[in-house]
């Protein structure tokens, strides 16, 4: 059958807005487009060893079969999130298929109605998502000001409010103050969720994160961890108190209601927390490649088109979607995969180029790309 005219619409208003997506092919152009921060995803002892662990374990099932409610718990769950929940110091964790279940599932479910939840302008969609279907009423605040949030925190009293936010944001890149936000938080009795999608693997002495880096992580609510990312396998897992896990697996529908991960998925997940325990050289290359991208663009004139930021996501305006494409389309032409991001994904006049920073980048790899940039854009 022939797709609706207004779906047909929509398509043809997203040509004209030079805005349509498109599923890219594989390409083996140097890799600054992949969120594989310390290459976990490509490491060829994480797969052998997971494999392994399956065999000796004599775990030989290439599905869950159900939900984790039915027959889809397997033990690995509990031997992994044992792991996490250590590693992180938390009271429990809970593993969600991925980070946009985990979000889902969280919002829609904990926020009650009569609720209110404050979340930055700049949150990731699958927050605003969850937020979208709670019943409780939610509020923006403008990007990493908590002034305007104390504003709105005001105008609420007697009331449960979640406050949201991620500790590096993932189109820009860049960072709250986390330390100045929890005090908020607690002058005003204010339950603090934080997302740190894209800072797993990053930050802290063991990748840990930059809650636990801040020592922050006893005075959070909750912390959403995604494995996606610096992990490079799937999945994602809620840290909080008991109670919280208790109560997600009661009423978080995206938890309940999907089948859970294979064992072979669980088992990567655990294999690459050990990792984390004892790689620090990734770890260490990846924060010289971050510095070295930062001094580069200084040094070439570069940092006015970018967003600050001293992350493994740095973001160059680019405005306009047929000239963010065009750029993109050079540099990748040139060998590089360098994506551009296009509206509306962000704002119109905030197109712009993601440079993902990895521990397997060159120097020399890092200085070429930027050099190509300047001499397309002046």
């Amino acid at each position: 059958m022939k797709l609706p005219e207004n779906l047909i619409q929509k398509l043809e208003t997203r040509k004209q807005n030079n805005a349509l997506r498109q599923l890219p092919s594989f390409n083996n152009r140097v890799d600054f487009s992949s969120n594989d921060y310390i290459g976990f995803s490509r490491s060829e002892t994480i797969f052998k060893q997971a494999h392994h662990y399956l065999i000796e374990n004599d775990i030989i099932q290439n599905g869950a079969t159900g939900s984790r409610l039915l027959s889809g718990n397997h033990y690995l769950y509990q031997i992994t999130e044992t792991l996490i929940k250590e590693f992180h110091e938390a009271e429990s964790a809970l593993i969600f298929n991925s980070g946009y279940d985990a979000n889902l599932g969280f919002f829609s479910a904990v926020p009650q109605r009569n609720d209110v939840i404050l979340y930055d302008e700049l949150c990731h969609a699958s927050i605003r998502d969850g937020i979208s279907i709670s019943n409780a009423k939610s509020y923006k605040f403008s990007h990493n000001d908590f002034e305007d949030l104390e504003r709105l925190i005001l105008k609420f009293p007697e009331t449960n409010i979640y406050i949201v936010t991620e500790t590096v944001f993932s189109m820009d890149g860049d960072c709250p103050n986390l330390e100045e936000l929890a005090e908020l938080t607690e002058k005003h009795n204010c339950y603090l969720i934080v997302d740190e999608a894209h800072s797993l693997g990053i930050f802290g002495h063991k990748g840990e994160g930059i809650i636990q880096s801040l020592n922050l992580h006893n005075r959070i609510f909750a912390r959403i961890v995604t494995f996606g990312k610096g992990l490079g396998c799937h999945g994602a897992v809620v840290l909080g108190n008991s109670e919280l896990k208790e109560y997600l697996i009661n009423f978080a529908r995206s938890f309940i209601y999907t089948t859970g991960l294979s064992p072979h998925a669980v088992a990567t997940i655990l294999i690459a927390y050990q990792h984390l325990e004892v790689e620090k050289e990734a770890i260490e290359k990846l924060r010289q490649n971050i510095i070295f991208f930062n001094q580069q663009k200084n040094l070439l004139g570069l940092k006015p088109m970018f967003v600050r930021s001293k992350s493994a996501i740095q973001s160059a305006i680019v405005p306009g979607n047929e000239k963010v494409k065009q750029v993109a389309q050079q540099l990748q032409d040139k060998g590089f995969d360098v994506k551009a991001i296009l509206s509306p994904t962000v704002p119109e006049g905030q197109e712009r180029l993601r440079f993902c920073i990895h521990s397997y980048n060159t120097q020399e790899e890092i200085s070429q790309v930027l050099e190509f940039l300047r001499d397309l854009i002046f």
